[in-house]
């Protein structure tokens, strides 16, 4: 090609997108948590009081990553069904005790109702993920169904706290409102739907303000991933559109059917919320 008088040939790009990302050695995984030293710094001068809560966080993120990393070695060795829907199941258990305990209900009262959320929210979205989406020739290998059913379990998870403590503080502090549409002559379902969709709203709103700025602002965690482990761009983007709207689903059915089915535990006959629903 010939450009101000000057010869180049253009080579055509050449990206080997095969090679796996490398290893990182204990001894460079070390030296990255001196990056800790930042947010310490930052607690002793502003006084914020972070640091023992902060090297609590980052001891059991880095002991159970590595712990899960060993059983994951074993279960992909293994990849046996049923120990694969056993694990499944009990992610499930794990999260709906998470997501009672940080939302402030009573685990005894409130355990069945949210299990039942997870299990046909997440689980309907999993299973259209593996079977119309993916389509593998195993769809309850450990690879897809425990990688994949952790995504989007870790997805719901925060967005149901978001939901189920927004609707009983709200219906806390707004007694006197939702006692007074009763009053006005409305049903039980009627008055709690102001509740009910703003708890939603704020359940999904940080989700969709996420998936508007993906790719503008920054490069989503599964593509990523992807990517490093040798995936084309294409590939790797056509896996992270397909898992964004199945956490989506997935976050939203289990939002609903958790506030839902919580509501059903959490009110008398007479329509009143009972007090013994907290800790």
């Amino acid at each position: 090609m010939t450009m101000c008088g000057i010869t180049r040939e253009l080579k055509p790009f050449n990206f080997n997108f095969m090679e796996a990302a490398p290893d990182i050695s204990l001894l460079r995984l070390f030296l990255g948590f001196s990056l800790l030293l930042i947010p310490v710094l930052m607690s002793l001068l502003l006084r914020m009081g972070i640091i023992r809560q902060l090297f609590i966080s980052v001891g059991r993120m880095t002991s159970q990553l590595f712990l899960v990393s060993i059983l994951l070695i074993y279960l992909f060795e293994w990849d046996n069904t049923l120990i694969n829907i056993g694990w499944a199941l009990m992610m499930i258990v794990f999260a709906s005790i998470s997501s009672i305990v940080n939302s402030g209900l009573t685990l005894k009262k409130f355990f069945v109702p949210v299990f039942g959320a997870y299990f046909v929210g997440a689980g309907f979205s999993l299973m259209f993920f593996l079977v119309v989406i993916v389509n593998p020739a195993n769809i309850f290998s450990a690879q897809l169904l425990v990688v994949a059913g952790g995504m989007l379990l870790g997805n719901s998870l925060n967005s149901v706290i978001i939901g189920i403590s927004r609707y009983y503080e709200g219906l806390r502090k707004e007694k006197k409102r939702y006692h007074y549409l009763l009053s006005l002559g409305a049903s039980q379902q009627e008055a709690l739907q102001p509740f009910l969709r703003e708890s939603v709203l704020a359940a999904l709103r940080p989700f969709l303000a996420n998936m508007a700025t993906m790719g503008v602002v920054f490069l989503p965690g599964m593509m990523t991933g992807q990517i490093l482990g040798g995936a084309s761009p294409d590939v790797a983007i056509k896996y992270q559109v397909a898992i964004m709207l199945v956490i989506f689903s997935s976050v939203a059915l289990s939002v609903s059917l958790a506030l839902y089915f919580t509501t059903r535990k959490s009110f008398d006959a007479f329509g009143v919320l009972q007090h013994n629903n907290s800790r």
